[in-house]
């Protein structure tokens, strides 16, 4: 507030001692406008007050304030002039609490629905990072979750076609479908299939009166990872594949039989194969959507994921995360064309007792 009330005087004290022919008090105006950009109605109407009474004192100074018509139309522009930015503070702080409310409303839905991984689940050391391309959201069309079974952990990674809040619907009924059935099935290809015809049954009930079912479905990649056995087991439904990260090298665990993506109608008929591969204490298995990958720079160059990662093998979790944020956004140029989700899972030394419970992705 010191910067306006000093500029009220300064223009006061110019306009009264520069020759009688120039006029330098219609430049009061900059005072309230000023004080609009950081401050309330009510002190930038105290500004405009003040302004309008710098202007009738150097008419008075002058002795013309009642008898040059020109002095009285700048004291009437100005309080004009202060009145309406006075009114569109008014109208902004309004706006702002709508939005304030109307964020807060949106802020507990989007916790709802994807609550935050803990670092640790079993021996497994867990970080997360969630970038939305939608402006003003946490969420979107990317999902990522896990829950604990008897012997060991399931997690899925999945991406619905499209981006932003429009997919969240989609997103939110694969991952109430994951938490519901993740521990009744055996195996991870009766998982996949029982997912399957959620989706299905999902996008027939909700979708089909859009007239372009075809053109949803989701992308998924099933893990299971045991407590006891060094190894994970995979089932990829046309999601891109994990990074292993394992003694200064990075590996692309890429599935020989991948299944459709989940909702293409039951396209796999019940064929989900089961990949498996090792996973030892120390090593690091990368989960990502392609909204990474396809992350896209100046240049149109997609962000090459595999190069960069393999300067952090020897990095924690939270320390790759904090570098794939850094670098990834640095690479686009601060803003993401499409959603995008990472998940890094490092295999630690088995703790005395498992924590039985579920656990959600959260957006960070």
């Amino acid at each position: 507030m010191l910067f306006p009330l000093a500029l009220i005087v300064v223009i006061t004290i110019v306009d009264i001692n520069v020759p009688a022919d120039v006029h330098l008090g219609p430049l009061l105006v900059v005072a309230p406008a000023l004080t609009a950009s950081f401050a309330g109605p009510w002190r930038t109407g105290l500004i405009g007050l003040l302004t309008v009474l710098a202007q009738a004192f150097i008419g008075l100074h002058f002795g013309v304030l009642f008898t040059e018509r020109n002095v009285m139309i700048q004291v009437v522009a100005l309080t004009v002039l202060s009145a309406m930015i006075v009114f569109f503070c008014v109208v902004r702080e309004r706006r702002r609490a709508e939005l304030a409310k109307v964020r807060s409303v949106s802020e507990a839905a989007q916790r709802a629905l994807l609550r935050p991984l803990p670092q640790r689940i079993g021996s497994l050391q867990i970080t997360s990072l969630y970038l939305a391309a939608e402006e003003e959201a946490e969420i979107g069309g990317d999902l990522c979750t896990a829950t604990r079974t008897g012997s060991g952990t399931r997690m899925i990674i999945g991406d619905v076609r499209g981006k932003g809040l429009s997919a969240v619907g989609e997103s939110a009924m694969l991952l109430g479908a994951f938490r519901e059935t993740a521990d009744r099935y055996t195996s991870l290809g009766a998982l996949a299939a029982a997912l399957d015809r959620s989706v299905c049954r999902y996008l027939s009930d909700f979708i089909e009166a859009d007239g372009d079912i075809e053109e949803h479905f989701i992308t998924a990649l099933l893990l299971e990872i045991p407590d006891e056995d060094p190894a994970v087991r995979m089932t990829d439904c046309g999601h891109p594949p994990p990074l292993l990260l394992s003694r200064d090298r990075v590996a692309t665990v890429t599935s020989p039989h991948p299944a459709p993506p989940l909702g293409m109608y039951e396209m796999a008929a019940g064929d989900y194969t089961i990949d498996e591969f090792s996973f030892e204490t120390g090593d690091t298995l990368l989960l990502y959507t392609d909204g990474v990958t396809e992350a896209r720079d100046r240049n149109g160059t997609f962000y090459p994921l595999a190069l960069r990662v393999a300067r952090w093998t020897k990095s924690d979790p939270e320390a790759l995360m904090h570098h794939l944020r850094r670098d990834l956004l640095a690479h686009c140029g601060g803003h993401l064309g499409d959603d995008a989700a990472i998940v890094a899972i490092q295999r630690t030394a088995p703790e005395s007792g498992h924590r039985l419970g579920l656990f959600n992705h959260a957006a960070h």
